[in-house]
């Protein structure tokens, strides 16, 4: 399948890079990698990456102006599901469309998917496509993949994570000599608003006495530590190893979009399928839901808290 999408890359003179709503390092450096990729294989080529960023991100590379475009090929990147492409263009006007993904299969929606659901990442899918198709990378592009992977497999930390994505990473670290230290701190310096967020989080977290733990991050508190939505979604990664704790989420208002953002993480009971319920999805253990309300919300905590319940009482029989 990598062929048949480097085949259709040179047969369209123009193509946009998409990928999901609120934007994180993967879904952001698969789009820089394979733009800058085709662009530097094809320098005729008009290429875009676009989509709302977030200025938490803004060190890392930059995205283009969406502009009007015509019998043009549209790539999406880590996004399994039509509804969750940031994409103000009419998907439907696209000639063709391909997907590149590592979430599980939600909906086909392009004309060409390639999902490999056992990957830690979009960036190691395109780690691996540059590796086989004749496209050019070099240490910027190499550079914005292993922020992405680092970033998705939440340093290595997954079970995502195999041999096969160890050498992979070792041979790019390798051949384009990257500063590993300043990736990291490209991706892990923060202001020191973030910083009070957090403790703010872990003060204020509650806990269930089933393991589930969970924050509601209200407009209010946003604008009290001087964040953003995406800021303070992103920080779930921050508490995976509470030892009274096996599944946590942050729910965060997002006025702008009138939803809540819930980001959920787990040690071991299934939480994707219940995300699901509640315009969700991701991968089993790390998933996300956008419910309209914060009642709605408090659903789906009920429902996590009995999938808690569940597990325990499995591990227990």
């Amino acid at each position: 399948m990598y062929r048949e999408i480097y085949e259709r890359i040179k047969e369209f003179k123009t193509i946009v890079i998409c990928r999901h709503i609120g934007v994180d390092p993967d879904a952001l450096c698969s789009q820089l990698a394979l733009r800058d990729s085709i662009l530097k294989t094809f320098p005729e080529k008009k290429v875009i990456a676009i989509g709302s960023g977030s200025s938490k991100f803004s060190g890392i590379g930059k995205l283009d102006k969406t502009e009007a475009v015509s019998d043009a090929l549209l790539i999406v990147t880590d996004t399994p599901d039509k509804k969750r492409v940031d994409c103000s263009l009419d998907l439907d006007s696209f000639k063709y469309k391909i997907k590149i993904d590592h979430h599980p299969f939600i909906e086909k929606f392009c004309d060409l998917e390639l999902i490999e659901d056992d990957k830690t990442s979009a960036c190691e899918i395109i780690m691996k496509m540059l590796n086989d198709l004749p496209l050019v990378c070099d240490k910027e592009i190499a550079e914005y993949l292993f922020m992405g992977l680092v970033s998705d497999s939440n340093r290595f930390l997954f079970n995502s994570c195999t041999d096969k994505t160890f050498k992979l990473v070792g041979d790019y670290v390798k051949k384009y000599d990257l500063d590993i230290n300043s990736l990291y701190q490209k991706l892990y310096v923060r202001p020191l608003n973030e910083v009070r967020l957090e403790g703010y989080i872990g003060l204020n977290m509650t806990v269930t006495d089933n393991g589930l733990a969970y924050i509601k991050i209200t407009d209010d508190v946003i604008n009290e530590f001087g964040v953003d939505s995406a800021a303070a979604g992103n920080m779930v990664n921050n508490f995976n190893f509470i030892n009274e704790v096996i599944v946590w989420a942050t729910l965060t208002e997002d006025v702008k979009n009138k939803q809540i953002r819930v980001s959920i993480r787990s040690r071991g009971p299934v939480i994707n399928t219940v995300a699901e319920k509640y315009n969700g999805g991701g991968h089993k253990f790390a998933a996300g839901a956008k419910p309209a309300t914060f009642d709605e919300a408090m659903k789906l905590m009920d429902d996590l808290d009995k999938e808690c319940i569940k597990y325990m009482e499995n591990r227990e029989a």
